[in-house]
C-alpha cells in the first residue's frame, strides 16, 4: 500500500482481511501509484517528478530516476506519475500527466523509450500476460494500445509502437486492464468498455463483440408488491416511494392520468464512509433491511395513515459481514442473507419489531466463494442460491437441509427465480443461455432440453447485457418474464421457439398481418424496447406492472466538464 507520507507498507492476506508486516523505506513525496515486480523482489513507486525501486528484502530505495525535465529559462511544471507497470525484463513503464509513455532501466535508470500518447495526460495502464501489449488510459476520454514489435521483418530487435486508438469514453479513464483476447476500461464517465482484440479471438462470437456497461449487473432496486412500495439503492443511502395510481383504462401507448402521485415516503441515510452492498424491503412493506461492508441494519416500517415512522431494530444477530445479497419471505416472515463461504442466514421477522437468527444453510461439499443471488420460493418450501464458483444449490426450507443441486454450467449465473405455481426455477447466465429446472424432480424441464436442443435465436445470443431479473404471471403460468438494461420480454413457453431466419422483434409487423397470417409467424419472445435504460421491472399484480428506468442524461449532468477536444472543420 503506497500512503500519502511517502511510505510503502506491507501486508500479509489472511482469511478475514490483512495483517500489517511492516513498512519500507519512506519517500519524499506522497506516493501516488505502485507496481510490483514479477518476482517479487521489488516494487515501483511514481510520484511528483520521480520514480522510486524499492528492495524488498533490505526495505529500501535501490533506484531513484527523475522523470521530469529541467527547463533553463524558468520553473519547469510538476510531472504527476499516475501509473507503473514493473516488466519482468527489468523495464519500468510509467504513465504521467505529460501525456507520456515512458521506459525505464530500473537497475541503471536510464530512460529506454520515450511515446506522446496525447496531448492529455495519461492516467493509467496495463501490460498483458506475455508482456507484448500494453493498454494506456488518458485524461481525453481516448484509450490507446501500444505493441512489441520487431523493427524489421526477421529482427530479434524490438520497439514499442503505438498501434491502436479508442475513443469510447467523454473522461477520465481512470482504470484499465488488458484481458488475454480484450482490452478494458473504466471511464469517470461511469461506463465500463470492453474492446475485443480480433487478433487474439478464435472465433466470431460472444467474445468477438464491443461491450459497454454503464450500470451495475446487480438489483439496486426492490419491490413491496404488496404494499406497491420502491426501495431504491443509492451508494451511501435509501430512498422509499410509495407508487401512484389511475382509474383510468385505455389503448396501447397511451398515458393515463393518475389520481395519485408517487410520493416520496423516507429517506435512510447510512453512516460513515462505506457504500451499501445491498438491500430489500419486505413485500409487505414494513421491513427494511440493508448491509456495508462492516455493518447489517433491519428497520421496522410503521404506516399511520399517510404518515409513515420507521425505527431500529435492536440486538440483530451478529453475522458474518459483509451481506452479498438480501431477500426476504413471500409472507414477510423470514429474512434471507446471502454470506461468505457458501452460507445462507436465515432470520425469524418478529412482531412488533424483532429478529433472531433460525439457521444457517450450507452446502455439503463447502465452497470458498460467497453466495451473491438468492430466490426463494412463493409457498415457502424452498430457496435457491447461486454462488461464485458458479453452483446453484436448492434447500428446503422446512426441513433447513440442503435438496439438490443444478448441473454446473460453464458460465456465471446472472439472475434466477422459482415459478410460484409449477416451483420451477428458471435460470439466466451470463451468455444468455435460458435453462429451467424442477426442483421437486431434481432434473431440467423437458421445456429446458427442448431449448437446448433447437437452441435459441442468433439476434437473442449476440445481446451483450445480461438478464438481471425474472418474474412470472401467476394468471398465465407459461410466461416467464425477463429484462436486461434495454430490453423487456415475455417468454410464451406454449409458442414455438423462433429460428435464426425469423425476425426476434416482430411486434410490430405482426400488428399489421391479418389474423390467419399473425398465427404462423407467432413465435415465443415478445420484446419491448420502449423503456431503457431499465434498472429493474417486476409484475405487481395480474394487471400492472411497474418498470423503473435510469436515464443517462441524469447521470451525465453530475459530470465535470469533459475536455474541449478541436474537432476538424469546426
Amino acid at each position: 500500500v503506497g500512503c500519502e507520507d511517502g511510505s510503502v507498507q506491507l501486508f500479509h492476506v489472511v482469511p478475514g482481511g490483512v495483517q500489517y508486516e511492516r513498512s519500507l523505506e519512506r519517500q519524499q513525496g506522497r506516493v501516488l501509484c505502485l507496481a510490483w515486480h514479477p518476482s517479487g523482489a521489488r516494487i515501483a513507486t511514481g510520484s511528483v517528478d520521480h520514480l522510486r525501486v524499492l528492495d524488498i528484502a533490505s526495505g529500501r530505495a535501490v533506484q531513484r530516476i527523475m522523470v521530469n525535465y529541467h527547463s533553463p529559462k524558468g520553473k519547469t511544471p510538476e510531472c504527476v506519475v499516475w501509473s507503473v507497470a514493473f516488466l519482468a525484463s527489468g523495464a519500468v513503464a510509467s504513465a504521467d500527466s505529460f501525456g507520456r509513455l515512458q521506459f525505464w532501466d530500473w537497475d541503471t535508470g536510464t530512460l529506454l523509450e520515450s511515446h506522446a500518447v496525447g496531448a492529455s495526460a495519461a492516467l493509467s495502464l496495463a501490460v498483458s500476460e506475455e508482456e507484448d501489449s500494453i493498454v494506456v488510459g488518458t485524461s481525453a476520454g481516448a484509450t490507446y494500445q501500444f505493441q512489441l514489435l520487431p523493427v524489421k521483418m526477421g529482427s530479434q530487435e524490438k520497439r514499442w509502437v503505438r498501434t491502436k486508438p479508442f475513443q469510447y469514453h467523454t473522461h477520465d479513464v481512470r482504470a484499465v486492464a488488458h484481458s488475454p483476447t480484450a482490452l478494458i476500461s473504466g471511464g469517470l464517465d461511469g461506463q465500463l468498455v470492453i474492446r475485443p482484440l480480433m487478433e487474439r479471438v478464435q472465433k466470431k462470437g460472444y467474445e468477438a463483440a464491443l461491450r459497454k456497461f454503464t450500470f451495475p449487473h446487480r438489483r439496486l432496486v426492490s419491490c413491496a408488491r404488496k404494499a406497491r412500495l420502491l426501495l431504491f439503492q443509492f451508494s451511501q443511502h435509501l430512498e422509499l416511494w410509495r407508487l401512484g395510481s389511475t382509474n383510468e383504462s385505455g389503448k396501447d401507448g397511451e398515458v393515463l392520468p393518475v389520481c395519485r402521485v408517487p410520493e416520496h415516503l423516507v429517506q435512510l441515510k447510512s453512516k460513515g464512509p462505506e457504500h451499501i452492498y445491498c438491500s430489500c424491503v419486505s413485500p409487505c412493506g414494513g421491513w427494511i433491511a440493508y448491509s456495508t461492508a462492516s455493518r447489517f441494519h433491519l428497520y421496522r416500517v410503521h404506516y399511520e395513515g399517510d404518515g409513515v415512522s420507521i425505527e431500529k431494530v435492536p440486538n440483530v444477530p451478529k453475522l458474518p459481514l459483509p451481506a452479498y445479497q438480501l431477500q426476504c419471505s413471500a409472507d414477510s416472515s423470514s429474512l434471507f442473507v446471502a454470506s461468505d463461504e457458501g452460507s445462507v442466514h436465515v432470520l425469524q421477522l418478529l412482531e412488533p419489531g424483532g429478529c433472531k437468527h433460525l439457521h444457517t444453510l450450507r452446502p455439503p461439499s463447502g465452497t470458498p466463494e460467497a453466495v451473491y443471488l438468492l430466490a426463494p420460493s412463493a409457498d415457502g418450501n424452498w430457496l435457491a442460491a447461486a454462488s461464485g464458483d458458479w453452483e446453484i444449490h436448492v434447500y428446503s426450507l422446512k426441513r433447513f437441509k440442503h435438496h439438490c443441486v443444478v448441473p454446473m454450467y460453464s458460465c456465471a449465473v446472472t439472475a434466477l427465480a422459482i415459478h410460484p405455481v409449477t416451483n420451477n426455477l428458471v435460470i439466466a447466465y451470463a451468455d444468455q443461455q435460458l435453462f429451467e429446472f424442477s426442483i421437486p424432480e431434481k432434473q431440467y424441464t423437458a421445456w429446458s432440453r427442448t431449448v437446448q436442443n433447437d437452441g435459441l435465436h442468433k439476434a437473442w445470443l449476440e445481446r451483450d447485457s445480461p438478464i438481471t431479473h425474472i418474474a412470472f404471471n401467476p394468471k398465465n403460468p407459461s410466461h416467464i418474464l425477463l429484462h436486461d438494461v434495454y430490453m423487456f420480454c415475455v417468454l410464451d413457453k406454449s409458442l414455438p421457439l423462433p429460428d435464426d431466419s425469423a425476425s426476434l422483434m416482430n411486434q410490430s409487423a405482426l400488428k399489421q398481418l391479418p389474423a390467419t397470417a399473425r398465427k404462423r409467424q407467432l413465435h415465443a419472445f415478445k420484446i419491448c424496447k420502449k423503456f431503457q435504460p431499465l434498472l429493474f421491472a417486476d409484475l405487481l399484480d395480474e394487471n400492472c406492472l411497474v418498470m423503473v428506468e435510469r436515464p443517462i442524461m441524469d447521470i451525465k449532468t453530475q459530470l465535470p466538464p469533459a475536455i474541449q477536444q478541436k474537432k476538424f472543420g469546426t
